[in-house]
């Protein structure tokens, strides 16, 4: 479960998602550089194998680490995507390109959005899209996605293989349900869309959204938005806190939460990118991040992927704090709103950004690693948490 949205402004289009899968599923992000290929090699993707093309672009992605593609990312013409799961009344192929593979092959090989656009139906078309697209639960689905770049934006929805593209105007957002209008009334799922909360979080944001383009402090408290707007989650029985864009895990049936956040700001002449590598952005700090350049040896392995300990440090803290965020978070966040801000006026290095998101995790973790919190949240909730284990 996702939210993603959008807004085309006349000098800049603004991108950003929240990335909601399971709890113990670590996000990383990837750095690819440009590359040029044989013309008979092929590249295996999360479950089929598909001819290569003869070069693709360098990229920036951030993506669950057991598969092969990507929940968003960018490349180095400013082309930016996020993708949705949507249910459709439509068959789930058993196998072929899953939405992520489909979203990093796009960005590899396409300079803009419209191209973007027009390479994911060309390989839907070919391969299909399909195979389980969940963690530890086995989960089919089909593909929306918001795909921008420096001029414009673009909502790509589909249904097996079965698409519709509607050009972006202003701000838009979608949410797990299929929102383009004659689209959506023929091959929407009802049933299965109405309990991903599809509708509540895609109103909450494009609401948000009316009026001018939203800086980008606005757009981080977006994606940090709870229900009732809140600064903590509250916990539905059945599905946990799945009604705001800033998800938490702790329902009887459903259980998904936020595990990495990207925002976009592109202009014809630059490209600003912002993730917080971690989940519960409500707890997090957005850091800007370059394509081109990656993060040194201390934050990453040798093929440019993050090491998913830097994700694993803010989850043992963010599990701990969330036990009573009212009066266990409120430190924690004055000192993430005045160093994001400092960031925001004048961005630093990515990894001076890293450095000191580092640096604060341990420190924030020795202050409540030991600490005796009452934890308040409903039983339910509390129930689900104990069954989960923080490997680090």
């Amino acid at each position: 479960m996702c939210d993603t949205f959008v807004y085309v402004d006349k000098q800049k289009v603004v991108f950003a998602k929240n990335s909601d899968r399971e709890v113990n599923e670590p996000q990383v992000l990837l750095w690819q550089p440009r590359r040029v290929y044989q013309t008979w090699e092929y590249l295996k993707c999360t479950h089929i194998t598909i001819p290569q093309v003869k070069e693709t672009y360098a990229i920036l992605v951030s993506k669950p680490v057991w598969i092969w593609g990507a929940e968003m990312g960018t490349n180095e013409f400013g082309v930016t995507i996020g993708n949705e799961a949507v249910f459709t009344n439509q068959p789930y192929r058993k196998t072929g390109l899953t939405g992520m593979d489909l979203l990093r092959l796009a960005l590899e090989r396409s300079s803009t959005a419209q191209h973007a656009c027009e390479t994911i139906i060309q390989l839907i078309e070919s391969y299909g899209q399909g195979g389980n697209c969940g963690y530890k639960k086995e989960i089919y689905y089909h593909n929306s996605y918001i795909i921008a770049d420096p001029n414009e934006a673009y909502v790509l929805e589909t249904a097996d293989k079965k698409y519709e593209i509607e050009k972006v105007q202003g701000g838009r957002a979608i949410s797990n349900g299929l929102t383009i209008k004659h689209f959506n009334e023929k091959y929407s799922d009802w049933v299965r869309s109405y309990f991903t909360q599809c509708n509540k979080r895609r109103n909450l944001i494009e609401q948000s959204l009316q009026g001018n383009c939203p800086s980008l402090s606005h757009i981080f408290k977006l994606l940090r938005t709870h229900k009732d707007k809140r600064s903590y989650p509250q916990y539905h029985w059945f599905d946990g806190g799945m009604d705001a864009p800033c998800m938490h895990a702790g329902g009887i049936f459903l259980n998904y939460q936020t595990t990495a956040s990207w925002v976009s700001e592109l202009t014809p002449s630059q490209y600003s990118h912002w993730v917080t590598a971690t989940s519960t952005p409500c707890l997090s700090l957005f850091k800007p991040i370059h394509v081109l350049f990656p993060l040194n040896r201390k934050f990453c392995t040798p093929n440019h992927e993050l090491k998913d300990s830097f994700w694993w440090a803010h989850e043992k803290f963010q599990r701990q704090v969330m036990k009573n965020p009212e009066h266990t978070s409120l430190p924690f966040l004055q000192t993430r709103d005045r160093i994001e801000q400092e960031w925001v006026d004048r961005p630093p290095e990515p990894e001076t950004a890293f450095t000191t998101h580092e640096q604060l995790l341990q420190q924030w973790w020795n202050e409540v690693k030991d600490k005796e919190i009452k934890d308040t949240r409903p039983i339910w909730a509390r129930h689900f948490w104990k069954r989960k284990i923080t490997p680090i």
